[in-house]
């Protein structure tokens, strides 16, 4: 149907994804079709062709259609319990000559359907179910983990599913896998420094110049080298199914607390309406920047760690765990020497009528003053509460900006344990956060 309809605008239709080659889990009923358009149409008339055959076809099987976004907006619909996408690209002569990263979708499924016969199939399955129960399936933002498309790529390197454990327990970071050695060993190190600060570099096959496993994080990276040596030291049908985690109380919040001696404070507000992908990175990047504005030198807080949360329908959250819960009333400025006469006089001028000691130790001017935010809260405040054009210049990205500039709170203590008794997934992350894996 999709192709009848692709044809009267000189494209073509093709299926996708893990259901072409027998390698879908059985709860992902899912997959994808791309329509391929002439290099020839204009973006506008692609996203607008797309959109068109997209939505005709879930249309058609009575289905219900809306439109996302990723590179080009297309069209995905639920028929029944199935979800399809339907997403345009370019027809390209090689995957080196792409117009958008949806381009490369057609020559995956070329290569995989070459080179991953059959029997091999059910052992993408197992390393995919694998990855999955451990929290590492998926290379969208919020998993950093492994593609299918990369577990494909691994069975194919390695002949199975035990092989690919049995290999990652040798990994080192930045471990370097040319499935078809389209590169010389001794060019190796070349080629890494084309892929910085990237913990696994598998050298796409459809092209020379791409890493498929860019977006795995380093934490992954590690988790799989523990969980794969575990399992091959200690088989176990327990790890192919997800582990349940509860919510953290406020029983064990409280011991927490005592034991670490630190202070938790949350900066929660309501997610913008936006794609996961776009969400999850922009949160990582206010987490960056509230840490950085903290830690700006007069401040003189310390973070002593931090992460991110969202829901990604009702609540978004920024965790930062203090080294300190409350500073001195009492400031200490350490100045210039006293030999430095210019600097000297610009810094007692700075200091004249709101020191309330000014002094020498140790060859320098010193003034003590009253400290402006003693706690953490009250300079995230401070920074946070301003219109929207403060926030973006403050470094607050763009859609996160928009949300805190229309509301936000600043928790702590029991307000945060309050809010994981109303979401479960809010306090399942809380026990994340404070029961770190052990990684080597």
């Amino acid at each position: 149907m999709a192709n009848g309809m692709a044809r009267k605008y000189g494209g073509q239709a093709i299926l996708a994804g893990s259901i072409t080659r027998n390698t879908w889990l059985p709860d992902k009923r899912e997959f994808d079709v791309f329509v391929l358009f002439p290099e020839k149409m204009t973006k506008k008339q692609l996203e607008e062709n797309g959109l068109r055959i997209g939505k005709a076809v879930i249309g058609k099987l009575k289905g219900e259609a809306k439109v996302d976004y990723a590179e080009h907006p297309y069209v995905t619909g639920l028929i029944g319990s199935i979800s399809v996408d339907i997403v345009p690209c370019y027809k390209v002569a090689s995957a080196e000559q792409i117009k958008s990263a949806v381009d490369r979708t057609p020559f995956h499924v070329q290569y995989i359907e070459k080179h991953l016969p059959q029997k091999l199939a059910p052992e993408v399955r197992l390393l995919k179910q694998f990855l999955k129960s451990n929290g590492m399936y998926g290379a969208d933002a919020k998993t950093g983990g492994y593609s299918g498309y990369v577990c494909e790529l691994l069975v194919i390197a390695y002949g199975s599913f035990l092989d690919v454990l049995r290999a990652a327990t040798d990994w080192q970071v930045s471990q370097l896998i040319d499935i078809e050695k389209v590169y010389q060993k001794q060019d190796y190190p070349k080629v890494l420094g084309n892929f910085k600060s990237q913990a696994l570099v598998l050298i796409d096959p459809t092209d020379r110049n791409r890493n498929t496993a860019a977006a795995l994080s380093a934490y992954d990276f590690y988790k799989f080298k523990k969980c794969a040596k575990l399992f091959l030291d200690y088989p176990s049908e327990e790890m192919f199914f997800p582990k349940k985690m509860l919510p953290l109380t406020k029983q064990e919040m409280m011991q927490l607390q005592e034991q670490r001696v630190t202070e938790i404070v949350v900066v929660k507000f309501i997610p913008p309406k936006v794609v996961p992908d776009i969400l999850w990175p922009q949160l990582r990047k206010l987490g960056e920047r509230l840490q950085g504005i903290l830690e700006e030198t007069q401040y003189e807080f310390k973070v002593f760690g931090k992460d991110v949360f969202t829901d990604e329908k009702f609540i978004a959250a920024v965790l930062l765990e203090m080294e300190v819960g409350k500073l001195p009333n009492v400031q200490k400025r350490v100045g210039p020497s006293v030999f430095d006469k210019k600097d000297v006089e610009n810094f007692l001028g700075k200091y004249k009528d709101i020191a309330s000691a000014v002094y020498v130790e140790n060859n320098n001017w010193v003034v003590e003053t009253k400290r402006q935010f003693l706690t953490a809260g009250e300079k995230l405040q401070d920074s946070l509460k301003q219109p929207l054009d403060i926030l973006l210049a403050k470094g607050v990205p763009n859609h996160l900006a928009e949300r805190v500039a229309n509301g936000f709170d600043i928790i702590s203590g029991d307000a945060i344990m309050q809010v994981a008794e109303r979401n479960q997934d809010f306090g399942i992350f809380l026990r994340k956060y404070f029961e770190k894996e052990k990684l080597a």
